[in-house]
């Protein structure tokens, strides 16, 4: 006998461990696959599945699906694959935009072995590194595009607050990213 989606759902909602490995082991390959096709790369499908995956399981109990739950893993899947793609086409901009902002005689220097994914890493890697306030302000103004009041109204901070706390990341990526610049005229 095959079960419903509403009942399936119930049994994760009910902690049933035993029916989200099943959920998990039957949409893993085929969403994976959908994922890199969206993406173009392997490692960054796999962790938007495990990190998907893990969210279900963690909100099990808040969830309330009105689609199937293979529409709802299709859906989640696309959308986070293209937050991913967005957000590295963001990143790459803004590593151009500093390169342009660099004060005069400063170039900015990226290694020719795949920068895209060493100036990504590298990014990541400052970015886990500050502050979760710091970090937290950086991705919102930079990575999504908000203005400064409206990171204030989302974080329940003064303008003056966001203000600093962007100061603070960029004096922070300022001085972790002094190696990809090249001070020879």
């Amino acid at each position: 006998m095959s079960l419903t989606d509403y009942q399936i759902q119930k049994k994760i909602r009910d902690g049933d461990i035993r029916e989200f490995e099943r959920l998990f082991h039957k949409y893993y390959e085929p969403l994976c696959s959908y994922a890199f096709r969206i993406t173009g790369d392997m490692a960054a499908a796999e962790d938007i599945l495990q990190e998907f995956f893990y969210n279900f399981w963690r909100d099990r109990v808040a969830m309330s699906l009105k689609l199937s739950l293979k529409a709802y893993f299709y859906r989640s899947i696309r959308n986070n694959a293209y937050r991913l793609v967005e957000s590295r086409q963001v990143r790459a901009q803004y590593a151009e935009r500093m390169a342009r902002e660099l004060p005069a005689g400063e170039a900015f220097y990226i290694p020719m072995e795949s920068p895209d994914v060493d100036m990504n890493a590298r990014i990541d890697e400052i970015l886990e590194l500050m502050p979760e306030r710091t970090a937290t302000v950086f991705r919102l103004s930079r990575f999504e595009g908000k203005k400064y009041r409206e990171i204030a109204e989302l974080l329940s901070l003064s303008v003056k607050t966001v203000e600093a706390e962007m100061g603070k990341a960029l004096g922070m990526f300022r001085e972790a990213l002094k190696e990809y610049r090249n001070t020879e005229s």
